[in-house]
């Protein structure tokens, strides 16, 4: 049983965490190379919450949504209540 975990601990610390030992070391060098990964994760989120607001307008743009009291069955019952 010793040598199943101790395989599992040289399966990680040799081959899975190697592009985080890589990192480490470039980080040593320049910071913005090690950090390259993270500027294009918030690069991404920025063009896709951009891409999501302008596709928002659109669609206010469009009227389509019901904004009236009743638009919503819950709402409606509620309404008619009042």
């Amino acid at each position: 049983m010793k040598d199943f975990f101790e395989a599992i601990q040289s399966l990680f610390e040799d081959v899975l965490f190697l592009p985080f030992d890589a990192l480490r070391t470039l980080e040593a060098s320049t910071w913005w190379g090690a950090n390259a990964i993270n500027w294009l994760f918030i690069l991404i989120t920025a063009v896709a919450f951009v891409y999501w607001m302008m596709k928002l307008r659109d669609y206010d743009d469009t009227k389509e949504e019901r904004k009236d009291v009743k638009a919503h069955p819950f709402l409606g019952k509620n309404a008619e209540l009042d």
